[in-house]
């Protein structure tokens, strides 16, 4: 793997009264902000060639409505282990796609954002934070390990 994109769902509404976190959905506003985040990926070239979503509701749609802008439309995965997944989860996951050139993630945080932190820096406790649909897009010099990665970009609505 050479690129690594990390966009974070965009906002969602909160669950209902008694409502479980995992089908919440996307505010009208966080509609916008999917496509946009599309919009943004797709002026600035960027296009993954592995897609891999938590399947939450409100990622799925972020995703569905990201991706729309991209042609063609990239395949979609489906990987459960990154809802409330810690950066150490999702390096093992993404350990299992480094046959993918350029993979894009999309998630959740704390995880996201701590993600981006372990991989620049070399440590997930000191994050700045990922706004609702934003995105990080990594280089990657070498293997999937902390502190290996440059963040090429970062965009938020």
């Amino acid at each position: 793997m050479h690129e690594l994109i990390l966009l974070r769902h965009a906002e969602a509404q909160p669950a209902p009264p008694g409502g479980e976190d995992v089908v919440r959905r996307l505010s009208g506003r966080g509609e916008q902000e999917a496509r946009a985040a599309g919009t943004w990926l797709s002026s600035h070239g960027v296009r993954p060639d592995r897609v891999l979503c938590s399947p939450s509701e409100r990622t799925c749609a972020t995703a569905q409505l990201a991706l729309s802008a991209l042609e063609p439309t990239p395949d979609m995965r489906m990987a459960p282990e990154i809802y409330n997944a810690t950066p150490g989860e999702l390096l093992a996951l993404l350990d299992q796609h480094d046959d993918a050139n350029t993979v894009l993630l999309i998630g959740h945080n704390p995880g996201i954002e701590r993600l981006v932190a372990l991989l620049v820096e070399g440590r997930s406790d000191d994050f700045r934070g990922m706004p609702p649909a934003g995105l990080a897009v990594l280089h990657l010099d070498g293997p999937l390990e902390p502190g290996n990665a440059r963040l090429d970009a970062f965009w938020s609505p």
